[in-house]
């Protein structure tokens, strides 16, 4: 399985559901809470192309976007396969 990173911030309802979907398919991912880290913050603007809203979603280098867009390529029967080496 491609590693999974999230960028995220506390209490922020999108990152729990992010993290509670990739948690029901068996995921392991990298949590880097950003939202009061500069530098984490910056690196995760730099990597989404400049999006700056959380989460922030990556599967190995491939920048998923945010929760709207990790839960839709779920449901068109997408991300299983992005997840699979």
């Amino acid at each position: 399985m491609k590693p999974v990173t999230l960028y995220t911030k506390a209490f922020c309802p999108y990152c729990a559901r992010a993290e509670k979907l990739l948690k029901q398919k068996g995921v392991d991912f990298t949590d880097i809470p950003a939202a009061f880290d500069r530098e984490k913050k910056a690196e995760m603007v730099q990597r989404s192309g400049g999006r700056a809203t959380f989460p922030q979603i990556f599967i190995g280098d491939t920048h998923v976007g945010g929760y709207d867009d990790l839960y839709a390529l779920d449901q068109a029967g997408k991300l299983d396969p992005m997840l699979a080496d």
